[in-house]
């Protein structure tokens, strides 16, 4: 069942996929209308699943679900790593490479390599108060509060000396 994303619980488990690169406004209006689509029909054991999407700065997926009701078995997170393959497939684009960063560097956001970073960080190009985005977090509430933070503040800290 899909719900606007705003209005899922904070505690609501969240899976944020960020692009190797900025999408098109058109390629965000057919990513959310596949998206939505999907989420209209994921279910687990036959139940349906009370989840949302948001698509921010034309380069992350975030995909909420509120457990409360239902939660996600192995075989519905499986149907939705499919779905986001697909997406990679239809729009040649990477959206499961957790080995690289995205961060701000001025007013724009980079995207580079883990390797790259660490190169960047140990040249001082990056600092502990670069706003790094942090897709490791795992509810909406940690989302709101911890996804846009300075570099000490994630784990991204282990390459900053």
């Amino acid at each position: 069942m899909l719900i606007d994303f705003e209005n899922l619980p904070d505690d609501s488990r969240v899976w944020v996929y960020q692009a190797n690169r900025k999408l098109s406004d058109d390629e965000v209006a057919e990513i959310t209308e596949l998206t939505n689509d999907f989420l209209t029909k994921w279910t687990a054991h036959g139940a349906e699943l009370e989840a949302g999407l948001e698509i921010k700065y034309n380069r992350f997926i975030v995909i909420g679900l509120n457990q409360a009701n239902a939660s996600a078995s192995g075989c519905s997170i499986d149907a939705s790593v499919h779905f986001i393959q697909s997406l990679q497939e239809k729009f040649d684009v990477d959206l499961l490479d957790k080995m690289n960063v995205t961060f701000y560097s001025g007013e724009y956001i980079a995207y580079k390599p883990l390797a790259d970073f660490r190169k960047m960080a140990k040249e001082k190009s990056v600092s502990k108060n670069t706003v790094v985005f942090n897709n490791l977090v795992n509810t909406k509430a940690e989302y709101l509060e911890n996804w846009e933070v300075p570099a000490t503040e994630s784990w991204h800290n282990r390459f900053l000396s």
